[in-house]
């Protein structure tokens, strides 16, 4: 049986590539981490190509949670978002998709898949005043710790073996983690079923209390899917999970959206 292939373009900043691959790979599936090289017009434009034709042969996008860049300028994610936005780059992200190809964004990676308008509506480009984005934390400082977040909808590949109402305990680690939208647009997000995770409280309650959402995210939101589900953005680092970590912390410590992942490029 052929393992998917998925791509982990390694950014400035990024950091939590060897642990996503980890986890990609105990699921199954094979990885190709690719260092963006941004030495000088020459590199990128090289590394650009490249990343298009890994994408052209890979089943699954994966992007990592870090600090692309310092998170700068004028915020977090914006550097992959050019990236994504070029138009080979484009390209190759859209016929990922039409061919039932998955794209993950963790962290950084969530905050990019937003900034280029994959998240919420998979239209890279389409960015506007009323697009939903991420910004600074609450406290105004980066938050790391370990949350509980609660399944709001399973409507995508990447939730397939979870139920409504499960929660999860997962790390975060972000300084611009706080999901920003308006009533119009997360009215569409609960009405197509987009929103699926959200923080919350010790008996699964959606929670925009400090002590339950740590950044202040707008409706407790965490994650979100595209309409067609196949793209999946969230702060939490899922990632994060191993068999004798967080031994003091009680719950549902895995969150294994990699496994429904791998199952469904097999079977697609």
């Amino acid at each position: 049986m052929k393992k998917p292939i998925v791509i982990l373009p390694v950014f400035p900043g990024t950091n939590c590539d060897y642990d996503t691959a980890r986890a990609f790979e105990e699921a199954g599936a094979g990885t190709q981490i690719f260092v963006f090289r941004n030495l000088n017009e020459t590199e990128i434009n090289n590394s650009i190509e490249e990343l298009a034709e890994w994408i052209n042969k890979s089943d699954i996008l994966a992007l990592c949670g870090g600090f692309s860049l310092g998170d700068e300028p004028d915020g977090s994610g914006k550097f992959i978002a050019n990236v994504l936005n070029n138009n080979t780059v484009k390209t190759s992200v859209e016929k990922l998709l039409s061919r039932n190809g998955l794209i993950l964004g963790i962290c950084n990676g969530f905050q990019a898949l937003v900034k280029s308008g994959l998240l919420p509506f998979a239209k890279i480009g389409e960015v506007n005043t009323e697009s939903p984005t991420l910004f600074r934390n609450d406290i105004n400082r980066h938050v790391s710790q370990i949350t509980k977040t609660v399944v709001s909808s399973t409507n995508s590949p990447w939730l397939s073996s979870f139920k409504i109402g499960e929660i999860h305990r997962v790390a975060i680690s972000h300084g611009e983690g706080k999901f920003v939208v308006s009533d119009k647009i997360a009215k569409q997000l609960f009405e197509n079923q987009q929103v699926v995770f959200q923080y919350c409280d010790f008996d699964g309650k959606p929670s925009l209390d400090p002590k339950h959402n740590p950044n202040g995210s707008f409706f407790a939101i965490e994650g979100i899917v595209s309409p067609c589900g196949k793209i999946l953005g969230k702060m939490g680092h899922s990632e994060r999970k191993g068999e004798n970590l967080y031994k003091n912390i009680y719950g549902n410590k895995t969150q294994d959206i990699f496994k429904n992942a791998v199952e469904y490029s097999i079977k697609n």
